[in-house]
């Protein structure tokens, strides 16, 4: 293997990455019981950790590869890594973007005088374009976190720590894409310290090392999750995945709730807001310390940056409580009389609601889309459940059910009673002009559109509810046509919010 602890000592970083702090985290050190400390790669000049993979990568080019420039495929924080890099060392620097990169990124990017090309809908176009414009123009390819000096530059990150904390570590928790960084840290961090713990952390809807180390292969996974789109990768790296194997003592995987929340501890203790992918490893960290009483000296979580677009806060603060289980999402069936409401209330007593929503659709039932802040999150939820279900009422928790807190929650009211066969799927569709359109013309007129809903995160990617009548004599084509359109998708007809909020109404 590699002498990676002689290439990360002897990494070029520090002509431009900066120590960052290791910031001790109070206010969650004291609801933990334990000293959580945050890594603060949010500080470095472009804001992520990327910096030092890309850089220390670049300076080791040949003075001939130098002139010819380089290239790569990126729709965040690396694609600034290798810009601010080529133009501190004043080489030509080429980065294929996807169109349905946030304007924000590309103006980021464009700053440091990089040439951008926007081609794709999807990484994985953008990186095929990359390389055979590196074939066709003579570019030196700079891979995001499969190359050894990358690798090395961003294994600086766990020299750092060790250098800022000497006392005992229990845990170090880093965010997995690709798998640099958490090479890079593990394999300094491994050989100086074999005890200290070193946990992966990746989005539930896009672990790709976690299912390769569990395979003992890597995996290419059908499709990823795009809420934390900065580790948001298909497969693991080659190298990486054959440190990370060897040395990660576990990989955790984190909800986006679970994200959202630990973007919240993280501005609650620092007033710094940071990207999903950099608060991802302090979710893991909040899980591991849940499932682990016994544990012993600091917690350590990187943040590894801060590029956040302002448009997804919303999303994120409606999503944090649910992540610290602070809030539940009930659907609540009770009769519809004169009083019902004012019961209903009463049993809720002086618990804090956050959300209600109803609209008239029988005279005899009323379905209630309510939120409730609870102080006890185990205990709270049960009693409040068992409160309702002893007076009648008909309860389902629907706080995990992703469709009703992405798409119900606003639709309350919706329903109909004369529409047969009406299929429900849950879309994601790219941010880019033209996009909607192409989604219906691919599914033609042929089936009626019932229902749709549609909300802007400030992501590359929009999500999207929509309904159509299809008999059940058309379900086989209908299905082909969706398989042809190559825009992930999730039925939902059976989804229990839909059910009781927007199904056809039986009379």
């Amino acid at each position: 293997m590699i002498d990676y602890i002689r290439k990360i000592l002897d990494a070029r970083v520090y002509d431009i990455a900066v120590h960052t702090p290791l910031d001790n985290m109070t206010r969650l050190s004291q609801r933990l019981g334990s000293s959580v400390l945050l890594k603060r790669e949010d500080l470095q000049p472009i804001f992520s950790f990327k910096i030092r993979g890309a850089y220390n990568r670049i300076s080791h080019l040949s003075e001939t590869e130098k002139k010819k420039g380089v290239i790569c495929a990126s729709a965040g924080n690396h694609a600034q890594g290798v810009a601010i890099s080529a133009h501190k060392l004043g080489i030509r620097a080429v980065i294929v973007m996807p169109i349905t990169t946030p304007s924000i990124k590309i103006d980021a990017v464009r700053y440091w005088g990089a040439e951008i090309l926007l081609y794709g809908d999807t990484f994985d176009e953008a990186y095929s374009q990359a390389r055979s414009l590196e074939k066709k123009e003579g570019l030196v390819f700079i891979h995001p976190y499969d190359d050894p000096d990358v690798i090395a530059g961003q294994g600086t990150v766990g020299m750092e720590i060790l250098q800022q904390y000497p006392e005992r570590i229990e845990a170090i928790f880093v965010p997995i894409g690709g798998g640099g960084l958490a090479a890079g840290v593990a394999s300094y961090i491994k050989f100086l310290r074999p005890e200290t713990k070193i946990i992966g952390v990746e989005p539930v809807d896009a672990a790709s090392m976690k299912s390769a180390i569990e395979k003992g292969e890597r995996v290419i996974l059908d499709r990823v999750g795009l809420f934390a789109d900065g580790v948001a990768v298909r497969q693991a790296g080659e190298e990486t995945f054959q440190i990370c194997k060897e040395l990660l003592d576990d990989v955790i995987v984190s909800n986006t709730d679970e994200i959202c929340a630990a973007v919240k501890d993280i501005f609650e203790d620092t007033r710094v807001i940071a990207e999903p992918a950099g608060a991802l490893s302090l979710a893991g960290l909040k899980t591991y310390a849940a499932s682990h009483p016994d544990r012993k000296g600091a917690l350590i979580a990187i943040n590894s940056g801060a590029n956040m677009n302002f448009d997804r806060l919303r999303h994120v603060a409606e999503r944090a409580e649910l992540g610290e289980a602070r809030e539940i999402l009930l659907g609540v069936t009770i009769p519809e009389k004169p009083g019902s409401y004012l019961r209903f209330i009463q049993v809720l007593g002086n618990r804090n609601i956050t959300e209600f929503n109803y609209r008239y659709s029988s005279d005899k039932q009323a379905h209630v889309f309510v939120g409730l802040k609870l102080a006890n999150a185990h205990k709270d939820k049960e009693e409040v459940v068992s409160q309702l279900k002893n007076i009648g009422y008909e309860v389902i928790d629907i706080s995990a059910n992703e469709t009703a807190k992405l798409h119900i929650r606003y639709m309350v009211g919706g329903r109909t009673s004369d529409l047969k066969d009406e299929i429900i799927l849950r879309c994601e569709f790219p941010e880019r002009p033209g996009a909607l359109l192409r989604f219906l013309e691919g599914v033609g007129s042929d089936w009626n559109i019932t229902l749709f809903h549609y909300r802007n995160h400030g992501a590359d990617y929009g999500r999207v509810l929509v309904g159509l009548q299809v008999p059940f004599s058309e379900k086989v084509r209908f299905s082909e046509r969706l398989q042809s359109l190559g825009y992930p998708y999730e039925e939902e007809t059976e989804n229990p919010a839909y059910r009781m909020f927007l199904k056809e109404r039986s009379e």
